[in-house]
This record gives C-alpha cells, sequence and structure tokens, in this order.
C-alpha cells in the first residue's frame, strides 16, 4: 500500500485534502483512483488508513478508515551528533540508514577539526522524509542545525551520554555501560577526530568515553555503528 508523509494531519479528523505536492504524485505518478486505499504517516506516531473521495490533481481528498497511535513506537530514545563530513553524500547515506534502522534525533556538530561548516538542513530533511516512507516508520527523526560542540555541551540532556573517539585514552565498550530503555545522546566526531582537549570537555560534563571496535571507521560509519548497536542492545534485554 502506498504510503504519504502528512504531518500535519489531525488524528480527530474524518477527511484529509492532501497537498498539492502530494496530490500530483498521487493522481499523477501513481494514477490511483476513486476509491484506492493508501496509508498516512504523521511522524508522530501515527498511522492512518485512508480511501480517496476525490483523486484531484492538486487537492485529493481521502476519508480516513482508522488510525493506529505509536505504531511501532521503540522503547528508547537515540540522539546522536555528528559532525558532518567534507562529502555531504556521505551524511546523506548515514541518514538514510540510520532512520532505517531507527534514530529518533540528529545534531550536526562544529568541531576544531571539522572541513564542513555548514549544513543545509532542508535538503537531508528530505533524505530523512524518504527514508522514513520507504521504511514504513511513524516516527519522523527531528534534523538539528548545525551547533557548535561547546554550544551542545551546554543544552541540558536526561540520560546516558557517550563520546565516541580514536584517542588511546580508557575507553568502554558501549554495551557494558548502557542501560536498556533509555535515552541516549552519542557524540561522532570529524574525519581528524575530536581533539583532546574536545574530548576532556566532554568528560567534565559527564560524557562517558566508548570505543566502537578495533577498527578505525569513517565518520558516517561510526555513527551508524553506533545506531546499530544501541537498537540491538535494545532488541534484546
Amino acid at each position: 500500500m502506498h504510503l504519504f508523509y502528512t504531518p500535519d494531519i489531525d488524528s480527530t479528523c474524518q477527511q484529509y485534502f492532501l497537498t498539492e505536492e502530494e496530490s500530483k504524485h498521487c493522481t499523477r505518478v501513481l494514477r490511483l483512483e476513486k476509491g484506492a486505499e493508501l496509508q498516512l504517516i504523521d511522524g508522530k506516531g501515527g498511522l492512518y488508513t485512508a480511501s480517496i473521495l476525490d483523486a484531484h490533481p492538486k487537492r485529493t481528498l481521502l476519508q480516513i478508515i482508522s488510525v493506529t497511535h505509536n505504531f511501532n513506537k521503540r522503547n528508547h530514545y537515540l540522539h546522536i551528533a555528528i559532525a558532518p563530513t567534507k562529502n555531504i553524500e556521505r551524511i546523506e547515506w548515514f541518514l538514510e540508514k540510520a532512520t532505517e534502522i531507527g534514530i529518533d534525533e540528529i545534531s550536526f556538530i562544529i568541531c576544531k577539526r571539522s572541513e564542513r561548516k555548514d549544513v543545509k538542513t532542508e535538503r537531508l530533511n528530505k533524505v530523512v522524509t524518504s527514508a522514513v516512507k520507504q521504511s514504513l516508520k511513524a516516527y519522523h527523526p527531528l534534523l538539528n542545525e548545525p551547533i557548535s560542540l561547546t554550544k551542545l555541551f551546554t543544552h541540558p540532556f536526561d540520560g546516558q551520554k557517550f563520546i565516541a573517539h580514536c584517542e588511546k585514552t580508557g575507553k568502554t565498550s558501549i554495551a557494558d555501560e548502557l542501560k536498556t530503555g533509555g535515552r541516549y545522546l552519542i557524540l561522532i566526531g570529524p574525519e581528524g577526530d575530536f581533539t583532546t582537549d574536545e574530548i576532556d570537555e566532554a568528560l567534565q560534563y559527564g560524557f562517558k568515553a566508548i570505543t566502537l571496535g578495533e577498527s578505525r571507521l569513517r565518520t558516517e560509519t561510526a555513527a551508524l555503528e553506533a545506531c546499530f548497536e544501541v537498537n540491538f542492545l535494545n532488541r534484546v534485554s
């Protein structure tokens, strides 16, 4: 069944108009007609089943048949703060795969060794939305605007905080530290890694240093590995 992202839908409504863009996709690309059924997601956990009342190319009218709340809600919250890579396509790859696996929030952090200082979140949000629809996720991850690492440290976070780095200092595996069913914030540094000063500052703000294995991973690979491990550990607990 075809899936549409409709963040402005109200769970109490009985009828709903698709936007002009989605109406065109529905009627001209997918060629859906009156009576066809489709699904909607609101990005906040709602999964809707609807049927077409009027297949209009600008304002397709739908009849809501049923609503499922908290669809496939996970038992934890994962926020990954990652330094954007010089090649933005690598970040797009990470966003796509992390969304499919399961992630709740992404922040782009600007570090001392960052090779990229700006990120166009509008385009990246489209990548996330596409992955949400592809993987049938009712929750749309929150994508934050770039922020300095120092400023991120000052933002309150109620949960476990980790920093993954490559320095040969005391580190532990995330499997040994993670408390299942919780909230997690994981920092992933730029291609040149975090500086020792940044690592020390993170530790002062309550972050725990972790390793993601023996291999030296690319930034986006490390972030995806962290995403996978958190989801896996919460599934098997």
